[in-house]
């Protein structure tokens, strides 16, 4: 991880990234960042069974909660 989170624990306990080895996972400040630069919304964006599928695109977003 680049930066340490204060807040990594806490985080971590919440976050339903499924991502394989994903470097952002419990560090939200670069997993926001990221993802924004990507034009998609992070996991916790997303319930379960949509984050899996990994279209965490806007479109999906108000798709779902239209």
């Amino acid at each position: 991880m680049a930066i340490q989170c204060d807040n990594y624990e806490k985080n971590s306990d919440f976050c339903n990234c499924s991502y394989p080895g994903c470097s952002r996972k419990g560090n939200c400040c670069l997993c926001i960042q990221y993802h924004l630069g990507m034009n998609q919304l992070p996991a916790c964006c997303f319930p379960d069974s949509v984050e899996r599928t990994y279209d965490r695109s806007f479109e999906r977003f108000t798709k779902l909660y239209k």
